[in-house]
């Protein structure tokens, strides 16, 4: 009997020490951990938003982890200690059946875009296995004052009525819109790291990026269209003809396909919103790219919009990109 009471006894003493060692004294340490340049805490909309994503088993399927490895790259730079130090518990999840959220507030800034994904994520990635959450949606004969309906595309919309989000509704997609990551020393945004461990200092973001310096430029369609993937096929789609009554087409745009791409080139950098197209109103806001994209970058995406779709305008370079920046909003 003292034997076994011996072997329990030693058992239930190296199992504490594991614990010690990889739970509890790695959570002591880190509990210190600054709050990553420009991590801030969560408002009170926001924050209600994030019991509205528990409650509803968001993290079932989402993880809010960027992990250093290639095929993350599409989400974001490696998750950082200090991306966490105001969410408490950390939504990290262990399960991605849909795309990591760690940077959706960036990679989809729309509000009218998660709205309507949350009524039906068919609507805007037909390819989407997420199941609709309409529940979080009133459909009314009349919008109330105050109220802003939802454009839902045809096919998708109720067959009378305007959908209206409810109070969870706006606090989750304030809670989904809050999650950017900011720039951190040694990090690149596209996911590698410059020789940094994620105990990199946290000082200061990096500055938004400089205008291109005067050098040769060759577009290459494949970047073109990857950058155009990351940050605009979400609300344009993949074939350019956007979601009608949501996002405006880029297919056939005259400003796209415009001699002169002073406006188009100014939209991608400092965004638009109201713009009419063939007679129709989009209110969705388009969010502007000059803080987060280079000049080349600017101009690998114009240069795909302009090439795609059956448009067939001239190129623009860095150069063209940089004297429209220099002009400011």
């Amino acid at each position: 009997m003292k034997k076994l009471l011996l072997i329990a006894g030693g058992a239930l003493g190296i199992y504490l020490v594991i614990v010690l060692l990889i739970a509890v004294f790695p959570a002591i340490d880190l509990s210190g951990t600054p709050a990553g340049p420009g991590v801030k805490p969560l408002t009170a909309l926001q924050a209600e938003g994030r019991t509205v994503f528990v409650a509803n088993g968001c993290s079932y399927c989402h993880t809010q982890q960027v992990r250093p490895l290639d095929e993350d790259k599409v989400f974001g730079r490696p998750s950082a200690p200090g991306d966490f130090a105001w969410q408490t518990p950390e939504l990290l999840g262990s399960e991605r059946t849909g795309p990591d959220l760690a940077n959706v507030g960036a990679s989809k800034p729309s509000d009218v875009w998660q709205y309507i994904h949350l009524f039906d994520p068919r609507a805007v990635v037909p390819e989407s296995i997420m199941p609709n959450f309409k529940f979080l949606f009133r459909v009314v004969d009349k919008v109330p004052p105050g109220e802003t309906a939802v454009p839902m595309p045809a096919g998708f919309a109720p067959a009378a009525g305007k959908v209206i989000p409810t109070q969870q509704a706006k606090a989750l997609v304030a809670y989904l819109l809050s999650l950017k990551q900011t720039p951190i020393p040694g990090y690149a945004m596209n996911g590698s790291m410059g020789g940094a461990t994620n105990a990199a200092p946290m000082a200061k973001a990096e500055p938004a990026p400089a205008a291109s310096p005067a050098g040769a430029y060759r577009y290459v369609a494949s970047k073109g269209e990857s950058l155009f993937t990351a940050n605009c096929s979400a609300c344009h789609q993949a074939t350019g003809a956007g979601i009608p009554g949501a996002f405006p087409p880029l297919k056939g745009n005259a400003a796209v396909d415009d001699e002169d791409p002073t406006l188009h080139i100014h939209t991608v950098l400092q965004g638009a919103h109201g713009v009419i197209i063939d007679g129709v109103k989009y209110d969705s806001a388009m969010p502007p790219f000059a803080g987060q994209l280079s000049d080349a970058d600017i101009a690998d995406i114009v240069n795909y919009e302009r090439g795609s779709w059956g448009n067939h305008a001239v190129p623009v370079t860095p150069a063209e990109v940089a004297a429209v920046r220099a002009k400011g909003p």
